[in-house]
């Protein structure tokens, strides 16, 4: 068979993959904890998520009846779908290891699956309606500060606002930074992932790196994006689900990852992609 993990039973090694996994979608997967989180239950494979309008108050007179006003949200429907990955691991492979042989399958599988998650939600910024940059300057400080004016504009708070990077377009905006703006206490940092990720904050904003991010096939040209945590969404199906299955006349165990879920955006004019080139290759 090809693709085999190659040079007794798995269910002792079973428990570590699953564990290694699970602890490493979590770290790995920075957008994940970046945008609103749905769960997907009771039947079906859709969530549909209501859209309420922003409602405004008016004056009125003393003893004077309100006049009613319709409270009626639209909605996005977000289905879910599979994703996952297969490898074969043979008897002779996990006996002669000299690794954890389970810990790094579960190591693998959990950054494969992360990884999916991130770009499906990123390729998201290619939806917001708003962009800065057409893909051949370099992003500066002042790109952020733009994008934070259209945010606000809009009534968002700022602290709630994230700005995720390549790494390569946010070199750029630390080399034009003159200082930091890093507050390494930050409260809403929960994981070490979000750590590992964070850049600083521009004008309120929470600014993270990632390379799970695709070229748009020019060198050095990468679609960020800048949003507030309503504008996208993430609706869970099925979190990473780990499967063994023997296969005997190979001598082998068949391991098996899968997750179930769905993306979608919620509020278009609560993000504004950021097209910009680095000036590194």
């Amino acid at each position: 068979m090809a693709n085999e993990s190659t040079s007794s039973t798995l269910s002792e090694l079973y428990t570590e993959i699953v564990a290694e996994a699970e602890f490493v979608i979590q770290e790995q997967s920075i957008m994940k904890n970046l945008v609103k989180n749905y769960t997907i239950a009771g039947g079906g494979k859709s969530v549909e998520v209501p859209i309420y309008s922003a409602i405004s108050a008016a004056a009125v007179n003393e003893a004077t009846d309100l006049s009613n006003t319709a409270v009626n949200p639209s909605s996005v429907t977000i289905t879910a779908s599979e994703v996952g990955v297969m490898t074969t691991l043979t008897d002779l492979a996990r006996n002669s290891a000299p690794r954890n042989v389970a810990a790094d399958i579960g190591r693998l599988f959990g950054e494969g699956i992360a990884k999916k998650m991130d770009q499906d939600l990123i390729a998201l910024f290619d939806g917001f309606s708003v962009t800065l940059g057409d893909g051949t300057g370099a992003i500066s400080a002042a790109s952020i500060f733009n994008a934070a004016s259209t945010l606000r504009a809009e009534g968002l708070p700022l602290n709630e606002c994230f700005a995720v990077l390549h790494p390569k377009i946010a070199y750029d905006l630390k080399a034009n930074l003159t200082n930091t703006f890093a507050n390494p206490n930050a409260g809403d940092l929960q994981n070490e992932a979000l750590r590992s990720g964070f850049v600083g904050q521009i004008a309120g904003i929470s600014v993270f790196e990632t390379s799970n991010m695709s070229n748009t096939g020019n060198a050095g040209d990468y679609k960020g994006g800048i949003f507030h945590k309503d504008a996208l969404a993430l609706a869970m199906m099925q979190d990473i689900k780990i499967e063994t299955q023997r296969d005997a006349s190979l001598r082998a165990d068949e391991i098996v990852a899968t997750a179930v879920y769905g993306v979608g955006e919620l509020h278009d004019s609560y993000g504004v992609e950021l097209h910009f080139d680095s000036s590194i290759q």
